[in-house]
């Protein structure tokens, strides 16, 4: 059932809010508060669209204290996300002019 793994892979990543979310922990580890005032969305949006990044795992938290603070999974999103950006430096010209 490939086909489907996939279609629920890209579906997860095709939504803006969840790229963005993913975009701003790919820079760093971030707690709700922080990813909201990074991507200028309300909280309950992005601990929605944070459920569904956990729940297929691309992300991740630890407790500190009473804040979870939410990662990108090491082991395949973070190396995904690096070829995205070579893919993208080198056969993307509509991204390349955009940085």
């Amino acid at each position: 059932m490939k086909c489907l793994s996939y279609t629920q892979f890209f579906e997860v990543i095709a939504n803006k809010t969840r790229l963005r979310i993913i975009e701003s922990l790919f820079r760093s580890p971030k707690s709700v508060t922080e990813i909201c005032n990074d991507i200028k969305e309300e909280q309950s949006k992005v601990s929605h669209n944070l459920k569904i990044l956990t729940d297929c795992s691309f992300s991740e938290f630890k407790k500190d204290g009473k804040k979870r603070v939410y990662s990108l999974n090491e082991k395949t999103i973070i190396p995904l996300m690096n070829i995205v950006d070579k893919h993208a430096a080198s056969h993307c010209k509509k991204c390349q002019m955009l940085k």
